[in-house]
């Protein structure tokens, strides 16, 4: 059986962290010293890297000199032993693994889809987050849409992981974009009380992003209104509407 939790690091990221017996494997080491504070004297077997950016990478020259471990990543990431790619499928753990391309948030960006004992599990950077999605550094609203519409085709029990502890912050917007909401409402009653008891917001489910990330929804009528509001076409199709979601947000 496979465990997963979180790591924290800097102020807000999450380096997953994934246990099968005595195999370890974590998911985008932007810091090594916490990794190797959790891993006490035991042995890490490998890293999985979803983009490029260093607070997602800044671990992974310590911790493979360290454990002479295998690295899993896009091939444009200095260290990475294994490249992959859109489409790819891979066995770790006695599990498998599959590759989607999600480029938007970088262009390298890859989501690692987890098939584990029945259930499925998303391993997303910063591509998807809770009530949120990522800032479009290198990509266009195109890009992004296109990877958001690709992570919201898996099942709605799908567990997502994102890199970040950005919840609430997120909620403070979605409420903003679609206020008549009312699952937004007691997601953010929630994700308070979660965070009152230091506990993390993660994972969430692809059944609550549907129904609580206003990135997702630019079917919403409340939110094409506030769209249009902040600058949308009041005929915009859906990536309209979501490029200028993310204008908006960019700003909040």
């Amino acid at each position: 059986m496979i465990t997963i939790r979180p790591i924290p690091a800097f102020s807000d990221n999450y380096i997953w962290h994934l246990q099968q017996d005595r195999e370890h494997w974590v998911v985008d080491p932007g810091d090594a010293d916490p990794v190797i504070e959790v891993l006490g004297g035991a042995h890490l077997s490998g890293i999985l890297l979803t983009h490029h950016h260093f607070d997602h990478t800044g671990g992974v020259k310590t911790l493979k000199e360290k454990y002479d471990c295998e690295v899993f990543g896009p091939g444009s990431i200095e260290g990475v032993t294994h490249p992959i790619q859109d489409g790819d499928q891979f066995s770790l753990m006695g599990c498998d693994w599959r590759v989607l391309s999600v480029p938007g948030h970088t262009l390298d960006h890859l989501a690692l889809i987890l098939e584990a004992e029945g259930d499925t599990h998303l391993f997303c950077g910063d591509t998807l987050f809770a009530a949120g999605c990522g800032r479009l550094f290198e990509g266009t609203p195109e890009q992004m849409y296109h990877s958001l519409s690709r992570l919201t085709s898996l099942p709605r029990d799908t567990k997502v992981y994102c890199a970040h502890e950005y919840t609430l912050a997120n909620l403070a917007f979605a409420s903003a974009a679609e206020p008549g909401n009312q699952a937004i409402g007691k997601r953010i009653a929630e994700a308070q009380e979660t965070r009152q008891q230091d506990r993390p917001t993660l994972p969430s489910t692809i059944g609550l992003e549907l129904e609580t990330n206003p990135f997702l929804r630019t079917q919403s009528e409340e939110i094409r209104t506030n769209a249009v509001a902040h600058g949308a076409d009041v005929k915009g199709n859906p990536v309209e509407i979501f490029a200028t979601l993310r204008q908006w947000k960019d700003t909040f």
